[in-house]
C-alpha cells in the first residue's frame, strides 16, 4: 500500500528522534519483530534483538551521535531514508560527518518488514582515524 508524503515525512521525523533519543530499542521499534538490517553488505542484524544490538554498536562508537534527515522518498512500499550523523568516535575523539541512506519495505502499519543501509566505509574510517 502506497503511504502518503505526509506520512512518510512524520515517519522520517520520529524514526530521526528515535536515534537521537540514544535508546536503541526505540530504533529497532520502528521494525516489525522479524524485521531485519544489512549495512554495507555486511551481516544482517535480524529482530528486535539484532536490530537493538546495531543501533546500540553505532550509539556507543558515536556517542554524541546526531542524525539528520536529508529526506524520504516513496515509490508504493519500499521508501529511501536519507540521512547525516555527525558526532565524535568514542576512541579517536575525531570528529564525524558521515552521509548515507537506508531502503525499507514497509507494511500497512508502517512498520519496517527489511531494511538495506548504507554509507560509504572507507570514507568513515578515514574520519575516525584522521
Amino acid at each position: 500500500m502506497p503511504h502518503t508524503q505526509s506520512e512518510l515525512d512524520d515517519l522520517a521525523k520520529r524514526y530521526t528522534e528515535a536515534w537521537n533519543s540514544k535508546i536503541p530499542e526505540n530504533v529497532a521499534a520502528f521494525h516489525a519483530p522479524t524485521s531485519s538490517i544489512v549495512i554495507n553488505r555486511g551481516e544482517p542484524s535480524v529482530g528486535h534483538e539484532g536490530l537493538t544490538a546495531m543501533a546500540a554498536g553505532f550509539h556507543a562508537d558515536v556517542p554524541d551521535l546526531h542524525l539528520t534527515c536529508d529526506g524520504i522518498r516513496g515509490a508504493g512500499s519500499h521508501v529511501v531514508y536519507m540521512w547525516t550523523f555527525t558526532g565524535h568516535h568514542a576512541e579517536t575523539g575525531n570528529a564525524l560527518n558521515v552521509k548515507g541512506c537506508e531502503e525499507w519495505e514497509l507494511n500497512d502499519d508502517m512498520k519496517v518488514t527489511s531494511a538495506l543501509g548504507w554509507f560509504d566505509g572507507e570514507d568513515y574510517e578515514r574520519k575516525v582515524v584522521g
